[in-house]
């Protein structure tokens, strides 16, 4: 498997409760390094821009919603397959069918309050790191 980056967003539920630290660890702990950081507030729009691809989706507007509801802590995970890595310890999306142990069974609230995102594919990671992040800010 080859040296790979993905996007990472702690979700406003999870820095709500302060637990980035507990969910970091998990990743740290799989061998993945953080090369970017950083705690910010996405506005509504920029919410919508991210998550363009999920527009005609009926939860589009509760999403957009709840991304721009508080601080939010994106991030560039990078190691040896990193993208499939960061999915499987992030768990389904429904935080009643995920796998014991990963983090949305572990911290998730709902299925619309998940805790976290990651990447689907290495497209997609270039594409959402560019959209928080330039070169010069990640650091591996």
């Amino acid at each position: 498997m080859a040296c790979e980056r993905t996007l990472s967003i702690l979700k406003p539920d999870a820095t709500a409760r302060n637990i980035t630290g507990k969910i970091n660890a998990k990743f740290e702990e799989a061998g993945l390094r953080i090369v970017a950081q950083r705690r910010t507030r996405v506005t509504r729009e920029e919410a919508e821009q991210f998550y363009a691809i999920h527009k005609e989706r009926p939860f589009f507007a509760d999403l957009c919603s709840f991304m721009s509801s508080g601080p939010v802590v994106a991030q560039v995970l990078e190691g040896e397959g990193a993208i499939k890595k960061h999915r499987d310890i992030m768990g389904a999306t429904n935080p009643k069918e995920a796998a014991p142990g990963t983090i949305r069974a572990e911290f998730s609230l709902s299925i619309d309050e998940n805790t976290v995102h990651g990447s689907d594919s290495a497209e997609t990671a270039a594409e959402e790191i560019r959209f928080f992040f330039r070169e010069t800010e990640i650091v591996g």
